[in-house]
């Protein structure tokens, strides 16, 4: 078992150098066992699975469990192979023993990750997100009504939402609007997109209905310490349910 990792930031200095550590693991799944097939068909059962491995680390029903592990994970499935990639990245050491070994394709594969990063380095970078918009509540509803929630649909959208959380050189972290920026900058145009199918839960989380879309591309940090933040914390919504984690080489 690893020793646990945590994330770590790098007193700022010269060239305002960040550091970043965490933990991630590859578990390769049969897609055509029923422990993976649910995962796949049921969005919160992908959850459970991910969270299966972090049993223990926080008191049972806290309700911020996985933000304190620093857990977030994505996935990817070859059907031709019959084959669920689940990548897991988390501040702490994971136990994937509760997952039958007959689901497993392969041992799980564990990865130390210890990175700094400078203003000007560029990275290639592959995200999932799920893009979505606030709408605000009817004129003359109760105060205490919040905005709906509606996703992008549209490739052109997706890239409008990823790039306002860009952060050019010289930018603040918070954007005018209130966005929350990642600590890097993109030529937007040279981003690949790709719209990927919702995931749902049947139960008991009926009515649950995630948009996602895949963000392909090279990012140039401008700010270590947020970008840093970006990679441990995940953007934007449903990161409870394998969105926002930005995994970069």
């Amino acid at each position: 078992m690893n020793t646990p990792a945590t994330t770590q930031q790098a007193p700022s200095g010269p060239g305002g150098a960040a550091r970043f550590v965490t933990t991630h693991t590859l578990l390769t799944l049969d897609a055509r066992h029923p422990y993976a097939a649910k995962s796949l068909i049921d969005a919160q059962d992908m959850h459970r699975t991910v969270m299966s491995g972090f049993i223990g680390w926080v008191d049972d029903g806290s309700q911020d469990a996985r933000a304190q592990m620093g857990v977030l994970s994505t996935w990817t499935v070859d059907l031709r192979q019959a084959r669920l990639n689940l990548v897991v990245q988390s501040s702490v050491p994971a136990d994937w023993t509760n997952v039958p070994r007959a689901a497993l394709a392969e041992a799980p594969q564990t990865l130390t990750v210890d990175r700094t990063f400078r203003p000007g380095d560029r990275v290639d970078f592959r995200t999932v997100v799920n893009p979505v918009r606030s709408v605000p509540p009817k004129p003359g509803s109760p105060p205490t009504k919040r905005g709906t929630r509606v996703p992008h649909t549209r490739p052109e959208h997706v890239r409008a939402w990823f790039t306002r959380r860009l952060q050019p050189s010289g930018q603040p972290s918070i954007a005018p609007d209130g966005v929350t920026r990642i600590g890097a900058d993109a030529n937007t145009e040279r981003l690949a997109l790709r719209m990927l199918p919702r995931v749902s839960s049947p139960t008991p989380h009926k009515g649950l209905r995630i948009a996602r879309a895949e963000i392909k591309g090279t990012l140039t940090i401008t700010d270590p310490k947020t970008f840093v933040t970006a990679l441990t914390q995940g953007i934007g919504h449903a990161r409870a349910y394998s969105c926002g984690l930005i995994l970069v080489r």
